[in-house]
């Protein structure tokens, strides 16, 4: 694993996007080239990633707009971890259990060289198998965190919510007792 670089892992012409690339185009690219991401270049600078749930969350958050008049910049998160092609296997597991991610961006001198995958990993030694499925338990502990802390916010009472008056599950936020829709809108 000591021997093995990113540069003999990664894919080396990934799937890109220019940053005003609309969602729209961003969705028919991710769809006909049957894959789970995009990275958004910039004259062989990368400059953001976009994800399905990228654009589902666009879908959805952003339902009156046209997905046409949204660009892949404007969803794209603004810190991206990158990695460099001669990091060791070690290295990139190291990075995609730190931060919880199934990709990375490969990096040479500030230009796009590449991205490595879990899927590269695992077409190249299947035996990491199981230290990716610790990656996948970590992710879905943390997940359940969340969900906990938010579980703790909700109270189990049935009322008139502080903010709006419309009776619905309650929720405790900054010391009032709020409905979903108001606690989300805040």
């Amino acid at each position: 694993m000591k021997n093995i670089r990113v540069a003999d892992l990664m894919t080396r012409s990934p799937e890109t996007v220019k940053p005003d690339a609309n969602l729209l185009e961003c969705a028919r690219k991710l769809v006909k080239k049957k894959i789970g991401s995009l990275l958004v270049v910039d004259k062989k600078r990368l400059k953001g990633i976009i994800l399905r749930r990228d654009i589902l969350w666009a879908l959805i958050k952003k339902s009156q707009k046209d997905l046409s008049k949204i660009s892949a910049i404007d969803i794209s998160p603004r810190k991206i971890a990158t990695i460099k092609p001669s990091a060791t296997l070690e290295e990139v597991l190291g990075k995609m259990k730190k931060f919880k991610f199934q990709r990375l961006p490969v990096i040479s001198d500030g230009e796009l060289v590449g991205v490595i995958t879990v899927k590269d990993i695992l077409n190249f030694n299947p035996e990491f198998y199981p230290e990716l499925k610790e990656l996948e338990k970590i992710r879905e502990e943390s997940e359940k965190l969340k969900r906990f802390k938010k579980a703790k916010e909700r109270v189990d009472i049935e009322g008139i919510c502080e903010e709006c008056g419309q009776r619905d599950f309650l929720i405790r936020s900054n010391g009032m007792l709020l409905c979903e829709s108001c606690k989300n809108s805040m």
